[in-house]
């Protein structure tokens, strides 16, 4: 691991049974590991069995470790899923389980959904601009009408690919020129 090397985490957004957040992720950190400009890993909130914003003590273990995941990111790129028109709860508790650690990184959206996901990602730029995240312009967005075979299987279209790569560029031109923001 280079230490000098921006570190950019893909975060899944959905932690219900059946989601197709992972192969969404899976195909994004593919791509990504194909370019030498920074590390990428996934970062599945699934995993830290945050509690619900405001309850317990602060002092779980789950809650922690997530901020020490977030916090030693430079970057970010929100795998996100349209639910009744907006982010699901799990990825807004999640987002609401720190504050400091998301502070002046950047982060670009992948969203899907009916209409591609848009409505969510609109939704998610409004929340991260409150956490001093600077989200960038590409947003690549997949429809499950044509993008998934059957709603379940991540069929992307052949041009995403280019749409992954331009907004991979953005977040690691902001997310370096961040940096020097954080070490301030």
């Amino acid at each position: 691991m280079d230490k000098d090397k921006l570190k950019i985490g893909i975060i899944l957004g959905s932690t219900r049974q059946g989601r197709l957040s992972p192969q969404v992720g899976e195909w994004v950190k593919g791509i990504a590991d194909k370019r030498v400009d920074a590390e990428y890993e996934i970062v599945d909130i699934c995993d830290y069995q945050l509690p619900f914003y405001g309850e317990g003590n602060g002092d779980e273990l789950g809650l922690k470790a997530w901020q020490q995941a977030i916090d030693r990111l430079d970057g970010y790129v929100f795998i996100v899923q349209e639910y009744n028109h907006s982010i699901t709860g799990a990825l807004k508790n999640a987002l609401d389980s720190a504050y400091k650690e998301w502070n002046n990184k950047a982060a670009g959206i992948v969203s899907y959904g009916s209409t591609g996901g848009t409505r969510a990602a609109e939704h998610l730029r409004g929340i991260l601009g409150e956490l001093s995240v600077a989200d960038v312009r590409a947003n690549p967005a997949f429809s499950l009408f044509t993008d998934f075979e059957q709603y379940k299987a991540f069929k992307p279209a052949d041009v995403q690919p280019k749409n992954i790569n331009d907004m991979l560029d953005q977040v690691i031109a902001w997310s370096g020129a961040l940096k020097s923001l954080r070490e301030r």
